[in-house]
């Protein structure tokens, strides 16, 4: 059993325990698509960041995570074969906090519905892996160095690539308290994400329970992202 699925079962998952229909089940026409019945999308490569810090709703809230699960799901069931599709988790800035990862490439062998579906159930199934010890809740929020890492070793190269964090955006490191309303985030230098195709982060300014400070957040975000040179940016709070 390989490492998604394992811990996929350790939530209960894999027995149904959570069920997501738009998860589990892609719509009919992308089906078609799946199949090869009609033009084939090209080949993007997909990374996707789960924001394991105890500041994260994700992490103790079954229904955003579920909210957030359908949501990466469906951008992994568009994309056509021999795209790439990476995960990986952060939170505290060192390599033995964050061990797990799962990097697929699209092909007959490992279909985008059946990617999808697992990379849904363990978004799904987050609070319940912390709750049982298999994910561990972080005390700190290094986004930007996730990032720094993320693309230096995976790159942007040969095709469009888009970067997904399921994360309330509250960077907590040494670059920036985010917590702090008059913190913000150091501008980056020169342009190291250039030639990344779009920077999404689901769930920016969840738990703050503050629409001005969502607004801050999701402007701190928009401004560096544009700055640090990604073609495109989504920050999201609900959707």
């Amino acid at each position: 059993m390989n490492t998604m699925l394992a811990l996929a079962a350790a939530a209960g998952l894999a027995g149904g325990a959570l069920t997501m229909a738009a998860v589990d089940h892609a719509p009919a026409a992308m089906q078609v698509a799946d199949d090869g019945d009609t033009a084939a999308p090209s080949p993007q490569r997909v990374i996707i960041g789960i924001d394991l810090s105890k500041s994260n709703p994700l992490i103790e809230n079954p229904a955003f995570a579920s909210k957030v699960a359908q949501r990466i799901a469906g951008e992994v069931r568009k994309l056509g074969f021999a795209s790439e599709v990476h995960v990986r988790t952060f939170g505290n800035f060192d390599a033995s906090s964050n061990t797990f990862y799962y990097d697929k490439v699209i092909s007959v062998h490992a279909r985008p519905g059946a990617v999808a579906s697992e990379i849904g159930k363990l978004i799904a199934g987050t609070p319940l892996l912390v709750q049982r010890g298999r994910l561990a809740a972080q005390d700190t929020t290094n986004i930007v160095a996730f990032l720094d890492n993320a693309v230096s070793s995976i790159g942007c190269a040969g095709m469009p690539t888009t970067v997904i964090l399921a994360s309330d955006g509250i960077e907590d490191s040494e670059y920036a308290r985010l917590g702090h309303e008059d913190s913000h985030l150091p501008p980056p230098q020169g342009r190291p994400f250039k030639g990344c195709a779009e920077l999404q982060i689901l769930g920016v300014g969840q738990g703050t329970r503050s629409p001005v400070e969502t607004m801050r957040l999701r402007s701190q975000w928009t401004r560096w992202a544009q700055a640090a040179g990604f073609a495109h940016n989504l920050i999201l709070n609900d959707w």
